[in-house]
């Protein structure tokens, strides 16, 4: 029996239109089937709408800032435009800047090399590693991983109280997780945070297109995500927020852009007059493309309606949890329990697969792609997993044979162009792989498990 119903179906909103959603694969049993694109986690298929507006924008494109021309002048006002989009789409307070980066890795490498040299920074260890390791030159404390909302708070005020009282403290928080889905209480540790004379940047790569995310009724100091996470290509990102150390620090990177004023000294050198605003941390060419593209996706996800949005991807969720429920030798990762709110980013295991095996099996069988592995959160999924912090594990198909146990697991990730049918293929897909066993056997080749073509079949 199908996990949806027509009641169901015809409430809630249609699928936004993606890149790729009638793109077909081959299935190594024969045959093709289009592709089910799950690891939004990893990246998001780029919106249609986000495409239209790149391709008419393309034959307009020019280098921006001080360009007289008016190509030149037209790329200029689109990007400043873009910037104006995205700190309405955050709901950025009336001095925050917007910074466009690379990525959200970028994003918190920027913060981390403005923060005051003093600063003591804390951060859970169940963070992605972009949040996680970028803090190498301040004072880092690790909290270990909270199995409530409320003791994640707890912990942190704990924490906070028993630091040193007159440094400055940044803390560094997921909106909703990369490996469980589960959401953070962001309003909730911000209180905490600014109650100890700390601020608070919120990682919100995986809560960005899931969620409304708004940074004055959050009361953060600074956000980042990324574009590729948002429906839009590859290679640009946002951190925005308080300006104030952004400004006092050295630029990120330095060169044109940055520089505001450059001269000679007498003695051979040279002064520099770096600027005050976000081009401050913004020096060379700047991704334009990738900016706007940014803007478009927020500009699309606001049109759609957020609460619409949160709702057929809710639907979905529920569908996948009703599907794994039912197949007792499937556990599903979390930190907070069962009943905790989540977007569309959930976690398994398989008892007797290798998660590695149970993923590749899953494309080359069935034209489904999801992603195994410890998702660039190598503590957390330990954590969850209950391994020895020190036991073997990396990202990627471990050098282990298919049935053999690994390190790793598998991650089912979707959103606002996911079709019903991809869910309820991958439901079906799993409870037959669990229940029949893979059609096809596999080895493991250059790290990745793949089908094993010159093997007599099964």
């Amino acid at each position: 029996m199908s996990v949806f119903t027509a009641a169901a179906d015809q409430s809630l909103c249609a699928p936004l239109p993606v890149l790729g959603k009638d793109v077909t694969v081959p299935l190594v049993t024969g045959g093709e089937v289009t592709y089910a694109a799950l690891d939004y986690a990893a990246s998001a298929p780029a919106l249609q709408r986000v495409w239209d507006d790149v391709a008419a924008y393309a034959p307009y494109y020019g280098s921006v800032h001080r360009g007289a021309g008016y190509l030149s002048q037209l790329s200029t006002d689109l990007f400043e435009n873009s910037r104006a989009t995205v700190a309405e789409f955050l709901g950025c307070r009336a001095d925050d800047q917007v910074i466009f980066t690379r990525s959200t890795t970028d994003s918190l490498n920027l913060l981390a090399a403005v923060v005051p040299a003093d600063c003591q920074v804390f951060v859970y260890e169940t963070e992605h590693h972009a949040s996680l390791l970028p803090w190498r030159d301040a004072r880092v404390t690790y909290l270990n991983a909270p199995r409530t909302p409320a003791q994640a708070v707890e912990t942190l005020e704990r924490a906070l109280a028993d630091r040193d009282p007159y440094g400055p403290a940044l803390v560094c928080v997921t909106g909703a997780s990369n490996v469980t889905g589960e959401l953070w209480p962001v309003k909730e540790l911000a209180a905490a945070a600014h109650a100890h004379g700390a601020r608070i940047v919120l990682d919100a790569a995986q809560l960005a297109p899931h969620h409304p995310v708004d940074i004055a009724e959050l009361d953060v100091d600074w956000v980042a995500f990324s574009g590729h996470k948002l429906y839009a290509p590859f290679g640009s990102g946002v951190l925005a927020g308080r300006s104030d150390w952004l400004q006092a620090a050295e630029p990120y990177l330095a060169g044109g852009g940055a520089s505001r004023k450059v001269a000679r000294r007498t003695d051979g050198g040279v002064d520099v007059e770096w600027h005050s605003t976000a081009a401050r941390h913004e020096a060379g060419s700047p991704n334009v493309i990738g900016v706007y593209s940014i803007a478009s996706a927020c500009k699309a996800l606001t049109e759609a309606g957020f609460e619409n949005l949160v709702a057929r991807e809710q639907h979905l969720v529920g569908a996948v949890r009703a599907g794994l429920a039912g197949i007792p030798e499937v556990k599903v990762l979390s930190l907070f329990g069962d009943d905790a709110p989540r977007v569309g980013v959930i976690s398994f295991v398989v008892d007797g697969w290798n998660s590695s095996h149970f993923a590749a099996a899953l494309s080359a069988e069935y034209g489904i792609g999801v992603r195994d592995g410890l998702f660039c959160a190598h503590p957390l999924v330990r954590t969850l997993l209950g391994s020895d912090p020190q036991e073997v594990g990396e990202c990627g198909a471990p050098e282990a044979e298919p049935g053999e146990r690994s390190l790793n697991a598998i991650r089912v990730s979707f959103g606002a162009g996911t079709p019903d049918e991809h869910i309820e293929r991958f439901v079906r897909a799993v409870t037959e792989l669990v229940s029949e066993g893979a059609q096809w056997k596999y080895r493991t080749e250059d790290g990745r498990c793949v089908p094993d073509r010159g093997a007599a079949q099964l």
